[in-house]
This record gives C-alpha cells, sequence and structure tokens, in this order.
C-alpha cells in the first residue's frame, strides 16, 4: 500500500507522516519505505536518521560529471543506480529523501526517477510511505501517481480544509487516481473538531482521524528531537495509532 501524507505548508505533514512510519513499525509485520519527496527535507530529522545523499544531489553529482560517465550506461540509467544506493536501511523500514539540488534546474529528471522508484520498490514493501512537499505541487509534477490512500493534513482552519478540496479536484482533473483520500485534522482543540469536521463533510471530505494538540510534539520539535522517539503515550501518536489502524490492511 502507498500512502501519500500532503496538504499546506505548516500543518505538521511531517509529523503525521513519521508518526505514520512508527504506527506500522510497531507491529513488527511489515517492510515499510519512508520516501521525503518534499525538497525542503524534514522526515529524516524526524525519524532520526541521516541521510548522506538525496536524489537531489546524485543528480547534481552526476551533471557535473556528465561527459566522463561510462558510454556504456545512460545519464538516466546511472542516475537511477545511484538512487537506488542512497536508500538509508534501518531496523524499523528504510529511507530515500529527495533533497534539494545545489544548482539551478528543474526536478522533472528527479521527479521522474522518483516516480520509477515508486513504482519498483512498491513491490518490495508492505507499505510505502510518501512525504509529499507542501501544496499542490507534487500533483501537477505527478510525484504522488499510483497511490492507494492520500491523507489530507489541515490545521485547525478553513484554508487547510479548502486545500484538502482543491488536493481532491486537482487529483480529478489530472486523472491522478487515490483509491481512497482522507483529511486529518491536526493540532485539533476541543473547540475546533466539531466545525471542521461540519466543514469537511459540506464539501464532500471523509476526515478519518483527529490529531490533538500535543506539548510533546512541540517540545520535542523546539529541541530538534526525533518525533519518532515520542512517549508511547503522547496524544499525537495514539491518535496516529487509531488512523493506522483505519487504513492498515
Amino acid at each position: 500500500m502507498i500512502i501519500a501524507v500532503s496538504g499546506k505548508g505548516g500543518t505538521g505533514k511531517t509529523v503525521i507522516a513519521s508518526l505514520l512510519v512508527r504506527s506500522l513499525a510497531e507491529r513488527n509485520a511489515y517492510d515499510i519505505l519512508a520516501i521525503d519527496s518534499d525538497p525542503d527535507s524534514n522526515l529524516p530529522e524526524a525519524l532520526g536518521v541521516e541521510v548522506e545523499r538525496t536524489i537531489g544531489d546524485i543528480r547534481e553529482e552526476l551533471l557535473e560529471k556528465r561527459d566522463s560517465l561510462s558510454p556504456g550506461m545512460s545519464w538516466r540509467s546511472q542516475l537511477e543506480y545511484e538512487a537506488m544506493r542512497a536508500i538509508v536501511e534501518t531496523r524499523a523500514f528504510d529511507l530515500i529523501s529527495m533533497g534539494r539540488p545545489e544548482g539551478p534546474g528543474c526536478y522533472c529528471a528527479a521527479n521522474h526517477v522518483l516516480r520509477e522508484i515508486i513504482d519498483t520498490l512498491a513491490k518490495n514493501y508492505d507499505y510505502v510511505i510518501i512525504d509529499t512537499e507542501a501544496g499542490l505541487e507534487h500533483l501537477s509534477r505527478r510525484t504522488t501517481q499510483n497511490v492507494d490512500v492520500m491523507l489530507v493534513v489541515t490545521d485547525t482552519s478553513k484554508r487547510g480544509i479548502t486545500t484538502a478540496a482543491r488536493i481532491k479536484e486537482l487529483a480529478e482533473e489530472l486523472q491522478v487516481k487515490f483509491s481512497d483520500i482522507y483529511v486529518v485534522i491536526n493540532r485539533a482543540t476541543a473547540e475546533t473538531k466539531e466545525k471542521l469536521q461540519e466543514y469537511a463533510r459540506e464539501i464532500g471530505l471523509e476526515v478519518i482521524g483527529i490529531v490533538p494538540e500535543d506539548e510533546n510534539v512541540r517540545r520535542y520539535d523546539y529541541e530538534g528531537k526525533p518525533l519518532i522517539e515520542l512517549p508511547d503515550d503522547t496524544p499525537a501518536l495514539r491518535a496516529v495509532r487509531e488512523i493506522a489502524e483505519k487504513i492498515a490492511r
């Protein structure tokens, strides 16, 4: 199952993605791949993993020595080979990061490789969790093609729910197919969650989970601690576990 976590910037999608990885890994029964497809990479830190090379790094390295590459291997094949080697393996999950290129240029080649990696590697894992870039770019660039579940994370504002609706609409326009698309309300309070659930229903979106405002998450973020190491009884983690139960097969 491929699960993409998206939403507008600042909603906490990396928090949800990292805790979803932990929730699934806790079962010790699944092979899990985490993918950070956001150029502003934060998922490795949230998962407590150090990434030495990203797809963006590899792209820049190969562009610099393009003329000296082996004639028996195309630039694209070399990029794909090096990208596979960039996967970081841990006992609980594997991770690959999109990263950010050092120089100018579009992400077309890197995005294409990422799509191919997702399609190829997904067959080797039970779950693939993608932390997408903020906004709608991941749809127009098709880095979330062939996704089973899209989780759109919103904060406690109508703008967040509106972004979720736009993601659903754009996916339909681009014919990007998901088996299911759900909303996750993050940093919810007792005063806001009911109104947001009602608003989501009004525009045809299903809320799969509500993650409460959590002082532990705020403190770990402030201190730079990996979110995957949050205490077991953390309210946010308990809420994401419930989401994992609903979507796990």
